[in-house]
């Protein structure tokens, strides 16, 4: 089992959430995002501590393979982890967005498309996001809205508290607002069509570029009843949150010890610390506390883990099934 050094990002919408939520110290500022695991060319986790401190991921996946990601996922997607986990901390409005699929991330980039879930960790008083078209949208009336800055109007508006969660399929457009804090887990792909930006300028004082051309052609223009996605929380068991093709994601809201047996799953599992703290233990004798905005790679060799909350443990787990 893996821990690495988060990788943090001060951005100019950043907030001040981030280390003492990671119970970090550090002088950084305006920490918009922390890398908690990342494959991305540049921008690589290194494992933090015990006999591999030092190595990158990649090195990792090249030396164990399969034993870390499963057969399956070595198949599919080669020396590349599959997923990458962040936390963001928006003080400002983020930029409307949207994210190509893999046909067309592959056609245009030569790259992956990005498929991701936001769960909420924390919630300003008033804080909301904006996922889907509230109606239906033509093509030229969603260029139209940019244009004229009314593309807000056109948009499914969310309030949102602790735990609530989003799934974003490629094509979904989206944005998260001021006040929002939440973890998000998406496929490894950095490719973003920035849609609409507020008029705002970056740190050189001119307008961001946008990508509302490129977009246009990247937007599912569905129209959905709810964009949020419901369930049922529960005491120590998993509840499943979110399935599909790039990740399975659960939560484990735990208050006793729980075995978990792995032997059937051939994949890696993500485990990240949304509140208190514990203990994971594997049956190959490794044993790794965590707490709180941590995150642990449990590699696919695992048959097993078992869990000890210390007076309580929120988890959320990722792996892809």
């Amino acid at each position: 089992m893996y821990k690495f050094r988060p990788i943090l990002k001060s951005t100019i919408w950043g907030g001040e959430k981030i280390a003492p939520y990671k119970q970090i110290a550090t002088d950084q500022r305006q920490i918009g995002e922390s890398w908690e695991l990342s494959g991305v060319a540049g921008n690589e986790s290194i494992v933090a501590e015990g006999p591999d401190a030092g190595m990158t991921l990649p090195e990792l996946i090249a030396r164990d393979g399969a034993a870390l990601l499963g057969r399956a996922n070595a198949e599919r997607f080669g020396a590349e982890f599959p997923l990458l986990i962040k936390f963001i901390d928006a003080r400002q409005d983020l930029s409307i967005q949207v994210h190509p699929d893999d046909r067309l991330a592959a056609e245009r980039h030569r790259s992956k498309g990005k498929t991701e879930m936001w769960y909420v960790v924390a919630a300003d008083e008033g804080a909301h996001l904006r996922s889907g078209f509230a109606k239906r949208v033509t093509p030229a009336e969603y260029e139209a809205s940019v244009a004229d800055n009314t593309i807000t109007d056109l948009l499914a508006d969310y309030a949102i508290a602790p735990g609530d969660v989003f799934f974003l399929p490629a094509g979904r457009i989206h944005a998260i607002c001021t006040g929002c804090f939440v973890a998000e887990i998406q496929q490894t792909s950095d490719i973003t069509y920035r849609i609409y930006d507020y008029g705002r300028t970056g740190a050189d004082g001119k307008p961001r570029e946008l990508h509302t051309e490129l977009a246009r052609e990247a937007i599912d223009y569905a129209v959905l009843p709810d964009y949020r996605t419901r369930y049922e929380a529960a005491k120590d068991r998993e509840v499943e949150l979110v399935s599909c093709p790039y990740f399975t994601t659960s939560l484990l809201d735990l208050s006793a010890e729980k075995e978990m047996d792995l032997s059937a799953l051939d994949s890696f599992l993500v485990a990240i610390c949304m509140e208190g703290r514990g203990t994971i233990a594997d049956d190959r004798g490794g044993v790794l506390p965590i707490h709180q905005g941590e995150t642990v790679l449990v590699p696919a060799s695992v048959g097993a883990l078992h869990l000890r909350p210390e007076g309580g443990m929120k988890l959320l787990t990722s792996c892809i099934r």
